[in-house]
């Protein structure tokens, strides 16, 4: 017998170019494949209104007008990896994402929010060899703001950097043909990541 489903929910992906899945086929980016996981108990309808190049102030502007539009029951945000090549300010940044998230209870009270943060961005090897330290310091202060405000705000941090960084600095075969974007296999790397934090997140 086919064990009952769980309630539909309304999912929506927000963010930049990694929400969007560029360097990959859409169908082996992150928005779906974690739909298919989570659809896997339930009916999930998603919508996705990742940019690429969307910083997190362009998620706030741009992508959030829609999102509330949707009214989800489960939001993924994928952002930051912008903001650290743009070297935007975190108090910036900070303002943004909290705006995002009381946007988005604005639209639903009872929505569940994972934010990603920015992935390792000292490992593309496209960045030049000089500034790979300061990509990743960035992206270290970014991602500590990042989990501050999901602890402060009650929402889930899913830590694709520290998760996953190293393994993208060793092994370059991760990255797209632009040697900057993952691939397929690259985002593969960011699922049980982001798998664990939609399920642990998403109402019941």
């Amino acid at each position: 017998m086919r064990p009952q489903l769980l309630a539909a929910i309304v999912y929506v992906v927000l963010g930049d170019s990694t929400a969007a899945g560029v360097g990959a086929p859409y169908d082996q980016g992150i928005a779906v494949l974690t739909t298919a996981n989570l659809a896997k108990s339930r009916t999930v309808t998603l919508t996705n209104l990742a940019v690429s190049g969307a910083k997190t102030g362009d998620v706030l502007s741009l992508q959030l007008p829609a999102a509330q539009r949707a009214r989800p029951d489960l939001v993924l945000i994928s952002v930051g990896a912008n903001d650290v090549t743009h070297l935007t300010r975190i108090g910036s940044v900070r303002a943004s994402i909290v705006r995002i998230i009381d946007g988005l209870r604005a639209a639903n009270a009872n929505v569940a929010i994972v934010l990603t943060g920015s992935p390792d961005m000292g490992a593309p090897p496209r960045v030049p060899r000089l500034l790979r330290p300061v990509a990743a310091w960035q992206t270290r202060r970014i991602n500590r703001m990042f989990e501050a405000v999901a602890r402060e705000k009650k929402v889930t941090f899913a830590p694709i950097a520290s998760a996953t960084g190293p393994l993208f600095r060793k092994d370059h075969s991760l990255f797209a043909e632009d040697r900057f974007h993952p691939n397929a296999r690259g985002y593969a790397t960011w699922l049980p990541t982001l798998n664990r934090a939609l399920l642990s997140s998403v109402p019941p």
